[in-house]
């Protein structure tokens, strides 16, 4: 019995061996990757070519991307219901803790010394040319004369960080006033800007497409999404409130379908060139702050930090926000109820 399973074991070594050796050995190789939609132009025109000449040059091997941009929650419910990506590219922690929790990933994604995370961002609002609403902060989208628009929560990560950015603005300055946060003022504050929300997209890119279209005059987005306009030659003025939260964007390999592709190898060597200076210089040029510290360093200049910035572990971390804010008795979606009576 004991050599039946020795041998058994050796068999699939020798498989996986192969396997491997085979996969070394392509000429060509195919990565899935799958992101959401805000940094598509950075990944698209910079990091992904970057890293294809790189892995030429290092392997003599070229390598293939097959990929696909949506909105971060719905991304990542893709995954988890069959779309086979190498490596994923998301908006929020919670949607790749999505693909642990259903044991896609399986190793300690967090487990380096960006805590698994590839850029960030801030939430911002961008108003129309010539600021004729006079916004220089959140408590001006709870005007009656402004109409905001941010996505949807339900779809969208930009969403979730612009409905954060809200609140926890409004329990950041209250605590800076008096000493304490507080969550009256923070949930009045979000419901005056909800019940100013005129549309609700999908994603934070159709939000913006929204806006550019002449709808609303206050848009709720990611700080890399008006760079990346401005880059463009369009007018897309924007302000970073006194107060607003941190956007910090995960990337990870998704065990389960690396192994099955036979591309770990690959795979790992993409999210580590993705954290490498020349990528981090390449994401910062696109409006996406480095995490690499030095990176980080010689962009200081173009990312000030705001006074009262906060990241999400001011709210309580990822699981209490999706308890607290958007469960069933979350204040969003309390509010929303309210709204629709």
């Amino acid at each position: 019995m004991k050599n039946s399973v020795k041998w058994i074991l050796l068999a699939v070594l020798f498989v996986v061996g192969i396997g491997e050796a085979v996969s070394a050995k392509t000429d060509e190789v195919t990565l899935i990757f799958a992101a959401y939609t805000v940094p598509k132009e950075a990944y698209q025109r910079e990091i992904i070519p970057a890293f294809q000449k790189y892995w030429k040059e290092k392997t003599g091997q070229s390598v293939k991307f097959e990929e696909s941009y949506e909105a971060s929650g719905a991304q990542s419910r893709a995954i988890a219901a069959g779309l086979e990506a190498d490596i994923t590219a998301l908006s929020l922690e919670k949607d790749v803790s999505r693909l642990k929790d259903a044991g896609l990933i399986t190793h300690d994604w967090k487990n380096n010394k960006y805590n698994g995370f590839v850029t960030n961002s801030l939430t911002v609002i961008v108003f129309r040319p010539g600021n004729p609403k006079n916004i220089s902060g959140w408590e001006d989208l709870a005007k009656q004369d402004v109409d905001v628009i941010y996505p949807s929560p339900k779809t969208s990560g930009g969403a979730m960080w612009a409905v954060n950015a809200i609140y926890g603005a409004g329990l950041k300055m209250s605590e800076v006033k008096t000493g304490k946060k507080d969550y009256a003022y923070a949930r009045q504050l979000l419901k005056s800007i909800q019940k100013r929300v005129k549309v609700m997209d999908k994603s934070g890119r159709l939000a913006v497409t929204t806006f550019e279209n002449g709808i609303g005059d206050a848009l709720v987005t990611y700080e890399d999404e008006a760079l990346l306009r401005q880059k463009q030659g369009k007018e897309f003025p924007f302000i970073a409130p006194e107060s607003t939260i941190l956007i910090e964007n995960p990337i990870a390999l998704i065990d389960k379908n690396v192994d099955k592709h036979q591309t770990r190898k690959i795979a790992e060597a993409f999210v580590e060139f993705a954290h490498s200076k020349e990528a981090q210089r390449l994401f910062a040029q696109y409006g996406l702050r480095p995490v690499n510290e030095e990176v980080a360093r010689e962009f200081a200049a173009k990312y000030p930090a705001p006074k009262y910035l906060f990241n999400i572990n001011y709210l309580g971390g990822w699981k209490q926000v999706e308890n607290d804010i958007y469960g069933k008795n979350g204040v969003w979606t309390k509010i929303i109820e309210e709204l629709e009576r």
